[in-house]
Protein backbone atom coordinates (compact mmCIF):
# COMPACT_ATOMS: atom_id res chain seq x y z
CA UNK A 1 0.00 0.00 0.00
CA UNK A 2 1.42 3.21 -1.14
CA UNK A 3 0.01 6.44 0.05
CA UNK A 4 1.35 9.46 1.86
CA UNK A 5 0.79 9.54 5.60
CA UNK A 6 -1.03 12.85 5.33
CA UNK A 7 -3.69 11.52 2.97
CA UNK A 8 -7.34 11.78 3.91
CA UNK A 9 -8.34 8.12 3.64
CA UNK A 10 -5.08 6.25 3.56
CA UNK A 11 -1.36 6.39 4.02
CA UNK A 12 1.55 4.14 3.13
CA UNK A 13 5.10 3.64 4.04
CA UNK A 14 7.03 0.42 4.52
CA UNK A 15 5.04 -1.66 7.00
CA UNK A 16 6.50 -1.00 10.50
CA UNK A 17 6.98 -3.86 12.92
CA UNK A 18 4.42 -6.18 11.37
CA UNK A 19 6.24 -9.31 12.46
CA UNK A 20 6.32 -8.07 16.06
CA UNK A 21 2.61 -7.28 16.02
CA UNK A 22 1.77 -10.57 14.46
CA UNK A 23 3.45 -12.80 17.07
CA UNK A 24 1.71 -16.08 17.63
CA UNK A 25 -1.79 -14.71 18.04
CA UNK A 26 -3.26 -17.18 15.61
CA UNK A 27 -4.21 -20.74 16.41
CA UNK A 28 -3.40 -23.76 14.35
CA UNK A 29 -3.83 -23.23 10.61
CA UNK A 30 -6.25 -26.11 10.31
CA UNK A 31 -8.43 -24.66 13.05
CA UNK A 32 -8.46 -21.30 11.30
CA UNK A 33 -9.63 -22.81 8.03
CA UNK A 34 -12.34 -24.69 9.86
CA UNK A 35 -13.50 -21.47 11.52
CA UNK A 36 -13.51 -19.66 8.19
CA UNK A 37 -15.59 -22.39 6.62
CA UNK A 38 -18.07 -22.29 9.49
CA UNK A 39 -18.37 -18.51 9.38
CA UNK A 40 -19.05 -18.63 5.66
CA UNK A 41 -22.06 -20.80 6.29
CA UNK A 42 -20.68 -24.05 4.87
CA UNK A 43 -22.15 -27.23 6.30
CA UNK A 44 -22.05 -30.96 5.68
CA UNK A 45 -25.25 -32.95 5.72
CA UNK A 46 -25.25 -36.63 4.88
CA UNK A 47 -21.79 -36.24 3.34
CA UNK A 48 -23.03 -33.54 0.90
CA UNK A 49 -21.37 -30.07 1.01
CA UNK A 50 -23.38 -26.93 0.36
CA UNK A 51 -23.20 -25.75 -3.24
CA UNK A 52 -22.42 -22.09 -2.54
CA UNK A 53 -18.70 -21.18 -2.56
CA UNK A 54 -17.23 -20.87 0.92
CA UNK A 55 -14.01 -19.01 0.12
CA UNK A 56 -13.46 -15.56 -1.32
CA UNK A 57 -11.50 -16.96 -4.24
CA UNK A 58 -14.20 -19.49 -5.14
CA UNK A 59 -16.95 -16.88 -4.84
CA UNK A 60 -15.01 -14.40 -6.97
CA UNK A 61 -14.16 -16.98 -9.61
CA UNK A 62 -17.80 -18.04 -9.83
CA UNK A 63 -18.62 -14.39 -10.50
CA UNK A 64 -15.90 -14.10 -13.16
CA UNK A 65 -13.61 -12.01 -10.94
CA UNK A 66 -10.55 -12.50 -8.75
CA UNK A 67 -10.10 -11.76 -5.05
CA UNK A 68 -6.54 -10.85 -4.13
CA UNK A 69 -4.42 -10.06 -1.10
CA UNK A 70 -1.17 -8.22 -0.34
CA UNK A 71 1.51 -10.56 1.02
CA UNK A 72 4.89 -9.54 2.43
CA UNK A 73 8.02 -11.63 2.78
CA UNK A 74 7.57 -11.59 6.56
CA UNK A 75 4.19 -13.29 6.16
CA UNK A 76 5.78 -16.34 4.51
CA UNK A 77 7.15 -17.54 7.86
CA UNK A 78 3.70 -17.54 9.50
CA UNK A 79 1.88 -20.77 8.68
CA UNK A 80 -1.53 -19.47 9.74
CA UNK A 81 -1.17 -16.33 7.64
CA UNK A 82 -0.03 -18.22 4.56
CA UNK A 83 -2.81 -20.77 4.99
CA UNK A 84 -5.40 -17.99 4.87
CA UNK A 85 -3.62 -16.23 2.01
CA UNK A 86 -3.31 -19.45 0.03
CA UNK A 87 -6.82 -20.76 0.57
CA UNK A 88 -8.95 -17.61 0.53
CA UNK A 89 -7.41 -15.63 -2.34
CA UNK A 90 -6.43 -16.24 -5.96
CA UNK A 91 -4.32 -13.13 -6.69
CA UNK A 92 -1.26 -11.92 -4.75
CA UNK A 93 0.30 -8.45 -4.64
CA UNK A 94 3.79 -8.19 -3.10
CA UNK A 95 3.66 -5.62 -0.33
CA UNK A 96 7.19 -4.19 -0.70
CA UNK A 97 9.19 -6.85 -2.49
CA UNK A 98 8.93 -5.42 -6.02
CA UNK A 99 9.41 -1.76 -5.14
CA UNK A 100 12.48 0.07 -6.41
CA UNK A 101 14.41 0.26 -3.12
CA UNK A 102 14.19 -3.53 -2.77
CA UNK A 103 14.72 -4.54 -6.38
CA UNK A 104 17.49 -2.08 -7.34
CA UNK A 105 19.05 -0.62 -4.19
CA UNK A 106 22.17 0.33 -6.16
CA UNK A 107 22.37 1.53 -9.74
CA UNK A 108 22.28 -1.48 -12.04
CA UNK A 109 22.41 -4.04 -9.21
CA UNK A 110 19.14 -5.98 -9.10
CA UNK A 111 17.90 -8.05 -6.17
CA UNK A 112 14.96 -10.25 -7.20
CA UNK A 113 15.13 -12.66 -4.24
CA UNK A 114 12.30 -11.16 -2.14
CA UNK A 115 10.01 -10.75 -5.15
CA UNK A 116 10.78 -14.25 -6.35
CA UNK A 117 9.75 -15.61 -2.95
CA UNK A 118 6.31 -13.99 -3.28
CA UNK A 119 5.92 -15.27 -6.86
CA UNK A 120 6.88 -18.78 -5.76
CA UNK A 121 4.32 -18.68 -2.96
CA UNK A 122 1.61 -17.55 -5.36
CA UNK A 123 2.53 -20.18 -7.93
CA UNK A 124 2.49 -22.96 -5.34
CA UNK A 125 -1.08 -21.95 -4.41
CA UNK A 126 -2.31 -21.57 -7.99
CA UNK A 127 -2.54 -17.79 -7.61
CA UNK A 128 -1.66 -15.06 -10.08
CA UNK A 129 0.45 -11.99 -9.25
CA UNK A 130 -0.08 -8.25 -9.59
CA UNK A 131 3.31 -6.56 -9.82
CA UNK A 132 3.61 -3.57 -7.50
CA UNK A 133 5.19 -1.19 -8.43
CA UNK A 134 7.68 0.12 -11.01
CA UNK A 135 7.73 3.93 -10.76
CA UNK A 136 6.86 5.70 -7.51
CA UNK A 137 8.09 8.83 -5.77
CA UNK A 138 8.42 6.96 -2.46
CA UNK A 139 10.60 4.04 -1.34
CA UNK A 140 13.07 5.24 -3.93
CA UNK A 141 16.82 4.73 -3.27
CA UNK A 142 18.79 7.93 -2.89
CA UNK A 143 20.99 7.28 -5.90
CA UNK A 144 18.06 7.93 -8.25
CA UNK A 145 17.47 11.46 -6.98
CA UNK A 146 21.18 12.28 -7.32
CA UNK A 147 21.11 11.72 -11.11
CA UNK A 148 20.72 14.39 -13.78
CA UNK A 149 17.49 14.64 -15.75
CA UNK A 150 18.69 12.59 -18.72
CA UNK A 151 20.23 10.03 -16.37
CA UNK A 152 16.93 9.68 -14.47
CA UNK A 153 15.14 8.93 -17.74
CA UNK A 154 17.68 6.25 -18.65
CA UNK A 155 17.64 4.81 -15.14
CA UNK A 156 13.83 4.63 -15.10
CA UNK A 157 13.70 2.84 -18.43
CA UNK A 158 16.50 0.45 -17.44
CA UNK A 159 14.79 -0.32 -14.11
CA UNK A 160 11.45 -1.04 -15.76
CA UNK A 161 13.02 -3.14 -18.50
CA UNK A 162 15.13 -5.13 -16.04
CA UNK A 163 12.32 -5.89 -13.59
CA UNK A 164 9.55 -6.55 -16.10
CA UNK A 165 11.83 -8.74 -18.23
CA UNK A 166 12.80 -10.80 -15.17
CA UNK A 167 9.15 -11.52 -14.38
CA UNK A 168 7.92 -11.77 -17.97
CA UNK A 169 5.11 -14.31 -18.23
CA UNK A 170 4.70 -14.48 -14.43
CA UNK A 171 2.84 -11.22 -13.78
CA UNK A 172 -0.84 -10.69 -14.58
CA UNK A 173 -0.65 -6.90 -14.29
CA UNK A 174 1.81 -4.20 -13.25
CA UNK A 175 1.16 -1.01 -11.32
CA UNK A 176 3.55 0.80 -13.67
CA UNK A 177 3.16 4.29 -12.22
CA UNK A 178 2.03 4.68 -8.64
CA UNK A 179 0.37 7.73 -7.10
CA UNK A 180 1.26 10.42 -9.66
CA UNK A 181 -1.17 13.07 -8.32
CA UNK A 182 -1.42 15.47 -5.41
CA UNK A 183 -4.79 15.82 -3.67
CA UNK A 184 -5.76 18.84 -5.78
CA UNK A 185 -5.25 16.91 -9.01
CA UNK A 186 -1.88 18.47 -9.89
CA UNK A 187 1.03 16.18 -10.75
CA UNK A 188 3.52 15.35 -8.02
CA UNK A 189 6.69 17.16 -9.07
CA UNK A 190 8.96 14.24 -8.25
CA UNK A 191 12.27 13.24 -9.82
CA UNK A 192 10.57 11.55 -12.78
CA UNK A 193 8.18 14.42 -13.49
CA UNK A 194 11.07 16.87 -13.45
CA UNK A 195 13.36 14.70 -15.57
CA UNK A 196 10.82 14.62 -18.39
CA UNK A 197 9.95 18.31 -18.20
CA UNK A 198 6.64 17.88 -16.42
CA UNK A 199 3.21 16.65 -17.45
CA UNK A 200 2.26 13.12 -18.40
CA UNK A 201 5.32 12.44 -20.53
CA UNK A 202 7.15 10.25 -18.00
CA UNK A 203 4.00 8.21 -17.42
CA UNK A 204 3.56 7.46 -21.11
CA UNK A 205 7.24 6.58 -21.43
CA UNK A 206 7.09 4.25 -18.42
CA UNK A 207 4.05 2.39 -19.77
CA UNK A 208 5.55 2.06 -23.25
CA UNK A 209 8.78 0.72 -21.72
CA UNK A 210 6.91 -1.88 -19.63
CA UNK A 211 4.87 -2.96 -22.65
CA UNK A 212 8.03 -3.49 -24.69
CA UNK A 213 9.43 -5.73 -21.96
CA UNK A 214 6.23 -7.82 -21.55
CA UNK A 215 3.53 -7.19 -24.17
CA UNK A 216 1.12 -9.61 -22.45
CA UNK A 217 1.02 -7.97 -19.01
CA UNK A 218 -1.77 -5.52 -18.19
CA UNK A 219 -0.41 -2.08 -17.35
CA UNK A 220 -2.04 0.14 -14.70
CA UNK A 221 -1.76 3.54 -13.10
CA UNK A 222 -2.58 3.23 -9.40
CA UNK A 223 -3.61 5.92 -6.90
CA UNK A 224 -5.61 6.62 -3.73
CA UNK A 225 -8.48 9.04 -3.09
CA UNK A 226 -9.64 8.69 -6.69
CA UNK A 227 -12.49 6.33 -5.79
CA UNK A 228 -15.18 9.03 -5.83
CA UNK A 229 -15.62 11.95 -8.21
CA UNK A 230 -13.49 14.98 -7.42
CA UNK A 231 -10.47 16.97 -8.55
CA UNK A 232 -8.05 14.08 -8.14
CA UNK A 233 -10.19 11.50 -9.95
CA UNK A 234 -10.96 14.06 -12.65
CA UNK A 235 -7.22 14.59 -13.13
CA UNK A 236 -6.73 10.83 -13.45
CA UNK A 237 -9.57 10.66 -15.97
CA UNK A 238 -8.02 13.45 -18.06
CA UNK A 239 -4.64 11.72 -17.87
CA UNK A 240 -6.17 8.46 -19.09
CA UNK A 241 -7.85 10.25 -21.99
CA UNK A 242 -4.57 11.95 -22.95
CA UNK A 243 -2.54 8.74 -22.83
CA UNK A 244 -5.09 6.77 -24.84
CA UNK A 245 -5.25 9.54 -27.46
CA UNK A 246 -1.46 9.26 -27.77
CA UNK A 247 -1.66 5.50 -28.31
CA UNK A 248 -0.04 4.65 -24.96
CA UNK A 249 -0.84 0.97 -24.13
CA UNK A 250 -2.57 1.75 -20.84
CA UNK A 251 -4.70 -1.21 -19.68
CA UNK A 252 -6.36 -0.03 -16.51
CA UNK A 253 -6.68 2.20 -13.46
CA UNK A 254 -6.12 0.94 -9.93
CA UNK A 255 -8.37 2.39 -7.22
CA UNK A 256 -6.51 1.79 -3.96
CA UNK A 257 -9.59 2.13 -1.73
CA UNK A 258 -8.13 2.81 1.71
CA UNK A 259 -11.37 3.74 3.43
CA UNK A 260 -12.71 4.77 6.84
CA UNK A 261 -15.87 3.00 8.04
CA UNK A 262 -19.01 4.72 6.87
CA UNK A 263 -17.19 6.87 4.33
CA UNK A 264 -17.37 4.91 1.07
CA UNK A 265 -17.96 7.49 -1.72
CA UNK A 266 -21.51 7.34 -3.04
CA UNK A 267 -20.12 7.96 -6.54
CA UNK A 268 -17.74 4.97 -6.44
CA UNK A 269 -19.52 2.85 -9.05
CA UNK A 270 -20.38 5.71 -11.40
CA UNK A 271 -16.83 7.05 -11.16
CA UNK A 272 -15.25 3.69 -11.96
CA UNK A 273 -17.72 3.16 -14.78
CA UNK A 274 -16.62 6.33 -16.59
CA UNK A 275 -13.07 4.96 -16.72
CA UNK A 276 -14.40 1.61 -17.92
CA UNK A 277 -16.25 3.45 -20.68
CA UNK A 278 -12.85 4.55 -22.00
CA UNK A 279 -12.07 0.87 -22.58
CA UNK A 280 -9.96 0.50 -19.42
CA UNK A 281 -10.04 -2.14 -16.71
CA UNK A 282 -10.87 -0.74 -13.27
CA UNK A 283 -9.62 -2.71 -10.27
CA UNK A 284 -9.92 -2.27 -6.50
CA UNK A 285 -6.24 -2.74 -5.67
CA UNK A 286 -5.66 -2.08 -1.93
CA UNK A 287 -8.95 -2.40 -0.06
CA UNK A 288 -9.14 -1.84 3.68
CA UNK A 289 -11.65 -0.04 5.89
CA UNK A 290 -10.22 1.28 9.15
CA UNK A 291 -11.91 2.25 12.42
CA UNK A 292 -11.01 3.32 15.97
CA UNK A 293 -9.73 0.44 18.10
CA UNK A 294 -10.79 -1.52 19.98
CA UNK A 295 -13.42 -2.14 17.32
CA UNK A 296 -17.05 -1.70 18.31
CA UNK A 297 -19.78 -4.04 17.15
CA UNK A 298 -21.48 -1.23 15.23
CA UNK A 299 -18.28 -0.35 13.39
CA UNK A 300 -17.69 -3.99 12.48
CA UNK A 301 -21.20 -4.15 11.05
CA UNK A 302 -20.64 -0.91 9.14
CA UNK A 303 -17.39 -2.33 7.80
CA UNK A 304 -19.29 -5.38 6.59
CA UNK A 305 -21.74 -3.12 4.75
CA UNK A 306 -18.90 -1.00 3.32
CA UNK A 307 -16.83 -3.91 2.01
CA UNK A 308 -19.88 -5.64 0.52
CA UNK A 309 -20.87 -2.45 -1.28
CA UNK A 310 -17.38 -2.06 -2.72
CA UNK A 311 -17.52 -5.63 -4.02
CA UNK A 312 -21.01 -5.07 -5.43
CA UNK A 313 -19.75 -2.00 -7.28
CA UNK A 314 -17.02 -4.10 -8.88
CA UNK A 315 -19.48 -6.84 -9.79
CA UNK A 316 -21.75 -4.28 -11.46
CA UNK A 317 -18.98 -3.12 -13.83
CA UNK A 318 -18.08 -5.53 -16.61
CA UNK A 319 -14.52 -4.21 -16.80
CA UNK A 320 -13.78 -4.58 -13.07
CA UNK A 321 -11.63 -7.74 -12.98
CA UNK A 322 -11.42 -8.02 -9.20
CA UNK A 323 -10.70 -6.76 -5.70
CA UNK A 324 -7.51 -6.99 -3.63
CA UNK A 325 -7.44 -6.64 0.17
CA UNK A 326 -4.36 -4.92 1.57
CA UNK A 327 -2.75 -7.31 4.07
CA UNK A 328 -3.97 -10.72 5.10
CA UNK A 329 -5.48 -9.83 8.47
CA UNK A 330 -5.66 -7.17 11.15
CA UNK A 331 -2.52 -8.75 12.63
CA UNK A 332 -0.51 -7.83 9.52
CA UNK A 333 -2.19 -4.52 8.66
CA UNK A 334 -0.15 -1.37 8.04
CA UNK A 335 -2.90 0.82 9.55
CA UNK A 336 -2.06 0.82 13.31
CA UNK A 337 1.56 1.71 12.61
CA UNK A 338 0.53 4.72 10.53
CA UNK A 339 -2.70 5.80 12.23
CA UNK A 340 -2.28 5.26 16.01
CA UNK A 341 -5.54 4.26 17.65
CA UNK A 342 -7.02 2.96 14.42
CA UNK A 343 -7.02 -0.46 12.77
CA UNK A 344 -9.24 -3.54 12.39
CA UNK A 345 -9.22 -2.69 8.68
CA UNK A 346 -9.37 -6.15 7.04
CA UNK A 347 -11.87 -9.00 6.87
CA UNK A 348 -9.86 -11.19 9.29
CA UNK A 349 -9.11 -10.31 12.91
CA UNK A 350 -5.75 -10.49 14.71
CA UNK A 351 -6.28 -14.23 15.24
CA UNK A 352 -6.99 -14.72 11.52
CA UNK A 353 -10.63 -15.40 12.24
CA UNK A 354 -13.27 -14.13 9.76
CA UNK A 355 -15.13 -10.97 10.74
CA UNK A 356 -18.65 -9.87 9.71
CA UNK A 357 -17.11 -8.23 6.64
CA UNK A 358 -15.94 -11.63 5.40
CA UNK A 359 -19.44 -13.08 5.52
CA UNK A 360 -20.97 -9.97 3.91
CA UNK A 361 -18.44 -9.99 1.07
CA UNK A 362 -18.84 -13.72 0.47
CA UNK A 363 -22.61 -13.28 0.36
CA UNK A 364 -22.17 -10.43 -2.14
CA UNK A 365 -19.98 -12.63 -4.34
CA UNK A 366 -22.41 -15.54 -4.16
CA UNK A 367 -25.25 -13.24 -5.16
CA UNK A 368 -23.36 -11.84 -8.16
CA UNK A 369 -25.39 -10.98 -11.24
CA UNK A 370 -24.77 -9.64 -14.73
CA UNK A 371 -23.97 -5.89 -14.88
CA UNK A 372 -27.22 -3.89 -15.18
CA UNK A 373 -28.49 -2.79 -18.59
CA UNK A 374 -28.88 0.90 -19.53
CA UNK A 375 -32.51 1.35 -18.54
CA UNK A 376 -33.94 4.72 -17.60
CA UNK A 377 -34.41 3.87 -13.93
CA UNK A 378 -33.24 1.39 -11.35
CA UNK A 379 -33.64 0.86 -7.66
CA UNK A 380 -31.72 -0.34 -4.64
CA UNK A 381 -33.81 -1.21 -1.65
CA UNK A 382 -37.06 0.77 -1.79
CA UNK A 383 -35.78 3.76 -3.81
CA UNK A 384 -36.18 4.32 -7.55
CA UNK A 385 -34.28 7.02 -9.44
CA UNK A 386 -35.84 8.10 -12.74
CA UNK A 387 -33.85 10.12 -15.27
CA UNK A 388 -35.63 12.11 -17.99
CA UNK A 389 -33.91 11.55 -21.34
CA UNK A 390 -33.05 14.96 -22.89
CA UNK A 391 -33.08 13.49 -26.42
CA UNK A 392 -30.45 13.75 -29.16
CA UNK A 393 -28.20 16.80 -28.97
CA UNK A 394 -25.99 18.64 -31.45
CA UNK A 395 -23.29 21.29 -31.49
CA UNK A 396 -20.31 22.72 -33.36
CA UNK A 397 -16.61 22.55 -32.57
CA UNK A 398 -15.49 25.81 -30.98
CA UNK A 399 -19.01 27.05 -30.19
CA UNK A 400 -20.15 26.95 -26.57
CA UNK A 401 -23.42 25.09 -26.00
CA UNK A 402 -26.26 26.92 -24.30
CA UNK A 403 -26.39 24.22 -21.64
CA UNK A 404 -28.40 21.01 -21.46
CA UNK A 405 -30.25 20.32 -18.21
CA UNK A 406 -30.72 16.65 -17.31
CA UNK A 407 -33.68 16.18 -14.95
CA UNK A 408 -34.12 13.35 -12.46
CA UNK A 409 -36.44 12.41 -9.62
CA UNK A 410 -36.32 10.02 -6.68
CA UNK A 411 -39.16 7.93 -5.27
CA UNK A 412 -38.01 8.84 -1.75
CA UNK A 413 -38.15 12.36 -0.40
CA UNK A 414 -35.12 14.16 1.00
CA UNK A 415 -32.57 12.42 -1.26
CA UNK A 416 -29.51 14.23 -2.61
CA UNK A 417 -28.91 13.31 -6.25
CA UNK A 418 -25.43 13.11 -7.77
CA UNK A 419 -24.99 13.34 -11.55
CA UNK A 420 -22.21 11.85 -13.67
CA UNK A 421 -21.83 11.26 -17.40
CA UNK A 422 -19.76 9.04 -19.67
CA UNK A 423 -19.10 9.56 -23.37
CA UNK A 424 -19.56 13.34 -23.41
CA UNK A 425 -17.91 15.13 -26.36
CA UNK A 426 -14.50 16.52 -25.44
CA UNK A 427 -14.85 19.97 -23.92
CA UNK A 428 -18.19 19.30 -22.24
CA UNK A 429 -18.78 18.41 -18.60
CA UNK A 430 -21.70 17.79 -16.28
CA UNK A 431 -22.31 19.41 -12.91
CA UNK A 432 -22.39 16.66 -10.30
CA UNK A 433 -24.84 18.62 -8.19
CA UNK A 434 -27.30 19.97 -10.76
CA UNK A 435 -27.07 17.81 -13.89
CA UNK A 436 -26.35 20.82 -16.15
CA UNK A 437 -24.08 19.92 -19.09
CA UNK A 438 -22.02 22.85 -20.39
CA UNK A 439 -18.80 23.71 -22.19
CA UNK A 440 -17.35 24.19 -25.67
CA UNK A 441 -16.96 21.11 -27.90
CA UNK A 442 -13.44 20.52 -29.23
CA UNK A 443 -13.91 17.32 -31.26
CA UNK A 444 -16.23 16.54 -34.17
CA UNK A 445 -18.16 13.27 -34.29
CA UNK A 446 -21.16 11.41 -32.90
CA UNK A 447 -20.90 10.49 -29.24
CA UNK A 448 -23.04 7.98 -27.29
CA UNK A 449 -23.65 9.62 -23.91
CA UNK A 450 -24.91 7.98 -20.71
CA UNK A 451 -25.93 10.10 -17.71
CA UNK A 452 -26.11 8.30 -14.38
CA UNK A 453 -27.92 9.78 -11.38
CA UNK A 454 -27.34 8.27 -7.92
CA UNK A 455 -29.03 9.02 -4.61
CA UNK A 456 -27.56 8.77 -1.11
CA UNK A 457 -28.70 5.15 -0.68
CA UNK A 458 -26.83 4.05 -3.81
CA UNK A 459 -29.95 3.69 -5.95
CA UNK A 460 -29.35 4.99 -9.47
CA UNK A 461 -30.97 5.58 -12.85
CA UNK A 462 -29.59 6.31 -16.31
CA UNK A 463 -30.46 8.02 -19.58
CA UNK A 464 -28.66 7.30 -22.86
CA UNK A 465 -28.66 9.57 -25.91
CA UNK A 466 -26.37 10.72 -28.74
CA UNK A 467 -24.58 14.00 -29.18
CA UNK A 468 -23.44 15.02 -32.67
CA UNK A 469 -20.69 17.64 -33.02
CA UNK A 470 -19.99 19.09 -36.47
CA UNK A 471 -16.63 20.38 -37.69
CA UNK A 472 -15.06 23.77 -37.16
CA UNK A 473 -16.62 25.69 -40.08
CA UNK A 474 -14.74 28.28 -42.14
CA UNK A 475 -11.89 28.75 -39.71
CA UNK A 476 -10.11 25.64 -41.01
CA UNK A 477 -10.09 21.94 -40.21
CA UNK A 478 -8.72 22.35 -36.72
CA UNK A 479 -9.64 23.58 -33.27
CA UNK A 480 -7.24 24.58 -30.51
CA UNK A 481 -8.19 24.77 -26.84
CA UNK A 482 -5.80 26.62 -24.47
CA UNK A 483 -6.25 25.89 -20.75
CA UNK A 484 -4.19 27.43 -17.97
CA UNK A 485 -3.80 24.54 -15.52
CA UNK A 486 -2.11 26.46 -12.70
CA UNK A 487 -0.80 29.94 -11.96
CA UNK A 488 1.25 31.54 -9.20
CA UNK A 489 3.04 34.89 -8.88
CA UNK A 490 5.50 34.97 -11.76
CA UNK A 491 4.74 31.51 -13.15
CA UNK A 492 2.14 29.26 -14.74
CA UNK A 493 1.48 25.96 -16.51
CA UNK A 494 -0.82 25.47 -19.50
CA UNK A 495 -2.24 22.64 -21.60
CA UNK A 496 -3.07 23.00 -25.30
CA UNK A 497 -5.41 20.53 -27.05
CA UNK A 498 -5.27 20.36 -30.84
CA UNK A 499 -8.26 18.75 -32.59
CA UNK A 500 -8.48 17.64 -36.21
CA UNK A 501 -11.99 18.69 -37.23
CA UNK A 502 -11.45 17.82 -40.89
CA UNK A 503 -11.90 14.62 -42.85
CA UNK A 504 -8.23 13.85 -43.56
CA UNK A 505 -5.51 12.78 -41.17
CA UNK A 506 -2.92 15.39 -40.17
CA UNK A 507 0.61 14.01 -40.40
CA UNK A 508 3.11 16.33 -38.81
CA UNK A 509 1.91 19.54 -37.19
CA UNK A 510 3.07 22.85 -35.79
CA UNK A 511 0.73 24.93 -33.67
CA UNK A 512 1.32 28.67 -33.67
CA UNK A 513 0.05 31.42 -31.38
CA UNK A 514 1.04 34.74 -29.87
CA UNK A 515 1.05 35.51 -26.16
CA UNK A 516 -0.90 38.71 -25.37
CA UNK A 517 1.34 39.29 -22.33
CA UNK A 518 5.01 38.93 -21.41
CA UNK A 519 4.97 35.16 -20.93
CA UNK A 520 8.11 33.10 -21.58
CA UNK A 521 8.03 29.30 -21.94
CA UNK A 522 10.71 27.60 -19.82
CA UNK A 523 10.01 23.93 -20.60
CA UNK A 524 7.45 21.90 -22.53
CA UNK A 525 6.21 18.33 -22.91
CA UNK A 526 4.63 16.39 -25.79
CA UNK A 527 5.90 19.10 -28.19
CA UNK A 528 9.05 21.05 -29.06
CA UNK A 529 8.51 24.77 -28.61
CA UNK A 530 10.37 27.78 -30.00
CA UNK A 531 9.59 31.35 -29.02
CA UNK A 532 10.53 34.64 -30.70
CA UNK A 533 9.27 37.57 -28.67
CA UNK A 534 5.63 36.83 -28.01
CA UNK A 535 5.26 34.39 -30.94
CA UNK A 536 5.34 30.67 -30.19
CA UNK A 537 5.59 27.63 -32.48
CA UNK A 538 4.99 24.16 -30.98
CA UNK A 539 5.93 21.17 -33.18
CA UNK A 540 4.81 17.58 -32.66
CA UNK A 541 6.84 14.95 -30.85
CA UNK A 542 7.71 11.75 -32.79
CA UNK A 543 4.94 9.77 -31.08
CA UNK A 544 2.05 12.22 -31.64
CA UNK A 545 2.72 13.45 -35.18
CA UNK A 546 -0.49 12.00 -36.64
CA UNK A 547 -3.94 13.28 -35.68
CA UNK A 548 -6.78 11.25 -37.18
CA UNK A 549 -10.02 12.94 -38.31
CA UNK A 550 -12.07 13.76 -35.20
CA UNK A 551 -9.13 12.95 -32.90
CA UNK A 552 -7.00 15.27 -30.80
CA UNK A 553 -3.64 15.47 -29.14
CA UNK A 554 -2.31 17.76 -26.45
CA UNK A 555 0.89 19.33 -25.25
CA UNK A 556 1.77 21.46 -22.28
CA UNK A 557 4.38 23.81 -20.94
CA UNK A 558 5.57 25.77 -17.94
CA UNK A 559 6.38 29.46 -18.17
CA UNK A 560 7.13 32.69 -16.41
CA UNK A 561 5.64 36.19 -16.63
CA UNK A 562 6.25 39.58 -15.07
CA UNK A 563 2.98 41.52 -15.35
CA UNK A 564 0.57 39.86 -17.81
CA UNK A 565 -0.45 36.20 -18.11
CA UNK A 566 -3.49 36.66 -20.39
CA UNK A 567 -4.41 33.58 -22.46
CA UNK A 568 -3.77 33.65 -26.23
CA UNK A 569 -6.95 33.48 -28.32
CA UNK A 570 -5.84 32.94 -31.95
CA UNK A 571 -4.11 29.77 -33.16
CA UNK A 572 -2.86 28.24 -36.37
CA UNK A 573 -2.06 24.68 -37.38
CA UNK A 574 0.60 24.36 -40.06
CA UNK A 575 -0.09 27.98 -40.92
CA UNK A 576 -3.88 27.62 -41.25
CA UNK A 577 -6.12 29.50 -38.78
CA UNK A 578 -8.04 27.27 -36.36
CA UNK A 579 -11.31 27.84 -34.56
Amino acid sequence: MDVDTGAGRGADRRKPGAADRRGLRAGLAVATVAAITTAAGAFVLGGQAAAAPTTLRAGAEAAGRYFGVAVGQGDLGNGTATNVAGSQFDMVTPENEMKWDTVEPNNGQFNFGPGDAIVNFATSHNERVRGHNLVWHSQLPGWVSSLSGSQVKSAMEAHITGEVSHYKGKIYAWDVVNEPFNEDGSFRQDVFYNAFGGGAQYIGDAIRTAHAADPDAKLYINDYNIEGTGSKSNAMYSLAQTLLAQGVPLSGIGFESHFIVGQIPSSLQANMQRFANLGLDVAITELDDRMPTPASSSNLQQQATDDANVVKACLAIARCPGVTQWNISDADSWVPGTFPGQGAATMFDTNYQPKPAFTAVLNALNGASVPPSSTSSSSQGANTVTVTNPGSQSGTVGTAIAGVQVLASDSASGQTLTYSASGLPAGLSISGGSGLISGTPTTAGTFPVTVTVTDTTGASGTAAFTWTISGGGSSGACHVQYDKTSEWPGGFTANVTVTNTGTNAITGWTTGFTFPGDQKITNAWNATTTQTGQTVAAANAPYNATIAPGANTSFGFQGTYATNDTNPTAFTLNGTPCS
